[in-house]
């Protein structure tokens, strides 16, 4: 029997070569080929080839603002633990997630909304978050959204990928016609390792 690999590096640059393989014709743009393999690399499924929907501006934008050091919204815990530490402080990119913090916690028992919408009511505050990378709630989505329209937030990239049944493909179309650049994923699909496989897919790009 044939010895296993053991060598991350070459897991790896075999993962992406048998990614290749199987992908076929199915052929994209440099940036987003990068992307969407670094996304089926992390899930497996080979569906985010057809699922994953770029808005034109979105590669140019994400890469303009990490390379100018903006920070990331990161709307759960997950996100921030699977990016690449490495990356992000050669270029001075800081990550939150503000779900835990105390006041956001008590304004949400208070009003009876989700700790994800007043999170995010909180980050778009804060002038360098740039990027909102939302893998988890559609809720968040929905709230950004509304943000955006009632102009207290312009983003320069959203990473729209929540899971979900309920809301989570809703979410995502509703941030088609924002005039924001966006990567999301079509239908029910996405989830917090999907949102870190496209920054982790930035940050080895810039």
């Amino acid at each position: 029997m044939e010895e296993y690999v053991k060598d991350p590096k070459e897991i790896e640059r075999r993962s992406f070569e048998i990614i290749t393989e199987e992908l076929g014709e199915k052929k994209f743009e440099e940036s987003i080929d990068k992307i969407v393999k670094r996304v089926i690399h992390t899930t497996a499924d080979f569906e985010y080839a057809d699922i994953l929907e770029f808005h034109p501006k979105a590669i140019e934008a994400g890469k303009k603002a990490l390379k100018e050091g903006c920070s990331i919204y990161a709307d759960t815990q997950m996100i921030i633990g699977g990016v690449n530490k490495k990356s992000l402080s050669k270029y001075g990119i800081q990550i939150f997630n503000l779900v835990h913090d105390k006041d956001v916690t008590e304004r949400a028992l208070k009003t009876g909304i989700t700790r994800s919408m007043v999170a995010l009511e909180k980050a778009v505050s804060d002038e360098n978050i740039r990027i909102f990378a939302i893998g988890n709630a559609p809720t968040a989505l929905f709230t950004l959204k509304r943000l955006i329209e009632e102009g207290k937030a312009k983003p320069d990239l959203i990473i729209g990928v929540p899971v979900g049944f309920v809301g989570a493909a809703e979410s995502k179309e509703s941030i088609r016609d924002l005039g924001v650049p966006y990567i999301i994923t079509r239908g029910r699909k996405g989830g917090s390792t999907v949102a870190t496989a496209i920054i982790n897919a930035f940050l080895y790009m810039i």
